[in-house]
This record gives C-alpha cells, structure tokens and sequence, in this order.
C-alpha cells in the first residue's frame, strides 16, 4: 500500500512540473563591471502604449545586486525618433525601472547606460538589441 501511494505522489508532482511554461523573454547584457537583466511588462510592445522595463543589475565578478546606481534605458528608430528614460531604484535591491512610449511601429534599436554612483562613468554594453515594435490597437478594440 505504501509503495502505491509512492508512486502517485511521484506521478502527481511529474504531471504537476511538466505543465505548459511561458517562454523566457528577458534580454541579457553585459558590460565588464556589470550585468544585466532586462524584461518589459509587454511583449512585444505596441507603439503609443507605456511599456514599463524592469532592469536587474548584478558585479560580474561577485554576481552581488548593485544597489543605488543611475542609469537610463533608451531606443532609436530607423527615422532617428529618441526616447529615453532614467531608472528608478527598488523597491527589490539592485533593480530598477523605467517606462518608455515608442511613437512609432517598427524596429527600434535599444541599449542602456549604468554607473554605481555620480562619481563614476556610464558603462553601456557594446551591443544595441533591436525590439520590434507592433502597430498601436484600433481605439476599442481588444488586444490579442
């Protein structure tokens, strides 16, 4: 009897772990000081909509949250339209936020600044990602 219940309570944690996951959709970046990991609230983003980012920064070499720092997100499109925004810190030690509107549909090239504090440089990572950018939804229409 024992061996039974063994064997459900296995099978019930296997059915359990092998359930349907969302895809891993953060970005990963590094500069030789930091690391980072990006991830936005909407994915992919569609023009004239808030997409909040979410930016967890980490010492390469310690893998320790850097608190306190100052940094900024930001995006250019193929027509040269900017923006930008700086982080926030917290409440979680060593992440950030910021909140960017792209104006326009399309591929916009992104990256981010950081330093630990004012009395250091800017480190931005040698590789911009590209984030494509869906068409604003029609005025009352649902979203997919």
């Amino acid at each position: 009897m024992n061996v039974r219940r063994a064997v459900i309570c296995v099978l019930a944690l296997l059915s359990v772990s092998c359930g349907p996951t969302l895809p891993n959709t953060d970005m990963r970046s590094w500069t030789p000081e930091f690391e980072f990991r990006i991830s936005s609230d909407i994915v992919p983003p569609r023009s004239l909509e808030q997409v909040h980012y979410t930016i967890t920064v980490r010492e390469n070499k310690t893998h320790e949250p850097v608190a306190n720092g100052q940094g900024r997100i930001f995006a250019t499109n193929a027509d040269g339209h900017s923006i930008a925004d700086g982080f926030s810190y917290g409440p979680e030690v060593g992440v950030y936020h910021a909140t960017l509107m792209f104006v326009t549909a399309g591929d916009w090239a992104m990256n981010l600044q950081f330093r630990r504090d004012s009395t250091k440089a800017l480190q931005k990572p040698d590789n911009d990602w590209r984030q494509t950018v869906l068409v604003a939804a029609e005025p009352g229409s649902a979203k997919p």
